[in-house]
């Protein structure tokens, strides 16, 4: 399959944009990043499966390395549990720095790092919902989970960093670490500006994120969301109910094929408030669908957080808010050819078509997810601290 051309570059102030459609897309300009990068490197992934294009941005890294460039990396005790302990073992001899976050056993199923971040240099960084394996190369239409990112390079990208050094800082995830995370205000996760970063999870000020999505919805005339898992707040779904009481329009595209059928089970639960409320529903029809996008009118929030419990109260998240009225048109081209690919969920035909046993099992998935995981997890959190 041929390469797709590369996106267009978006300027806002001191900073440039361009979505990465896919995840072949996202990792030629993560390597292309790493390769031009001089002096430092920082690779954070929740997944790192030991194939495709894992070997390849390891090369990419050992060169860094190689040529002097500092080179971090950082991954999930429990999303890469499978990756071999000697898989970095020649970047570790170079003098590169690779920590895993949370090992411990007994808090790893609760408490994950989620994020997905490249940053070179402090000045040019990669975002998105995709993890590093090789089901996510290709484009997410002929092959390939469906995934979106962003290259962006500018002021925003020393925050990214800066974020990423207290992310390594936290991954003992012990209750000393804790504490010192918590204690740590360099004023980096804000959603101030054109060009905002938020991040969510134990110790971060996850009001910031919060408070940015309510603002944003509560003026909100037009509303696309892709995502991957859908379980918002009773708040959020508020916000998205009041934008088409305005005369607004809201459109969801969520996934027709996924990785975790719990919570596919759990969002279906709430489509028939959803559709109710007179939003439209899409379900994503070629591939897994996995994304994490929302456009606010103007406004673009993307990175790796769904919208759902465990990324807002649980999970280490980041987002990028970017006020940015071209970089929002594209993306919402990019979701508009994404619903040309989906199946529109019919009202009265899903609703005629739910058994009682399917409207059950919706209700569990949500119980689940949206009250006992929480509650387990503050549990634990109490404990450690």
């Amino acid at each position: 399959m041929a390469a797709a051309p590369p996106s267009a570059e978006f300027v806002r102030g001191r900073h440039r944009a361009r979505w990465l459609n896919g995840g072949s897309a996202a990792y030629r300009e993560m390597e292309r990043m790493i390769d031009a990068a001089e002096s430092s490197v920082r690779l954070e992934s929740y997944m790192v499966r030991p194939q495709g294009p894992a070997l390849r941005l390891r090369d990419a890294l050992l060169r860094a390395a190689r040529r002097g460039v500092q080179v971090f990396v950082l991954t999930d005790a429990y999303g890469s549990s499978d990756l071999p302990a000697d898989f970095f073992a020649e970047l570790r001899a170079l003098g590169g720095t690779v920590s895993s976050f949370n090992p411990a056993r007994l808090l790893r199923l609760s408490f994950r790092n989620h994020r997905k971040l490249l940053v070179c240099d402090r000045r040019s960084a990669v975002v998105g919902g995709f993890n590093v394996g090789p089901e996510y190369e290709g484009d997410g239409i002929s092959r390939g989970w469906r995934d979106l990112g962003l290259a962006v390079s500018g002021p925003v990208a020393a925050g990214l960093a800066d974020s990423f050094d207290d992310m390594l800082q936290l991954a003992p995830f012990t209750a000393s670490a804790l504490r010192r995370f918590r204690g740590r205000t360099r004023g980096h996760a804000s959603a101030a500006g054109a060009v905002g970063l938020l991040t969510s999870g134990p110790g971060c000020r996850h009001a910031t994120l919060r408070r940015s999505l309510h603002r944003d919805l509560a003026t909100a005339r037009s509303v696309s969301i892709m995502a991957a898992y859908f379980l918002p707040s009773n708040r959020i779904r508020r916000g998205l109910r009041r934008c088409v009481q305005r005369g607004g329009r809201v459109q969801l595209l969520l996934a027709g094929r996924t990785d975790v059928a719990l919570a596919k089970l759990a969002g279906e639960h709430l489509y028939a408030q959803m559709l109710g409320a007179g939003i439209d529903v899409y379900e994503y029809q070629p591939q897994v669908l996995h994304a994490k996008l929302l456009i606010i009118d103007d406004v673009v929030y993307v990175g790796s957080c769904n919208l759902d419990k465990r990324s807002f109260e649980i999970n280490y998240e980041l987002l990028l808010r970017l006020d940015w009225p071209d970089l929002a048109a594209e993306g919402r081209r990019l979701f508009l050819d994404d619903l040309d690919r989906s199946m529109r969920v019919v009202p009265q035909r899903w609703l005629a078509g739910r058994s009682r046993w399917q409207r059950l099992r919706g209700r569990m998935a949500h119980f689940l997810l949206a009250r006992v995981d929480p509650l387990v997890a503050n549990r634990k959190l109490r404990a450690l601290a």
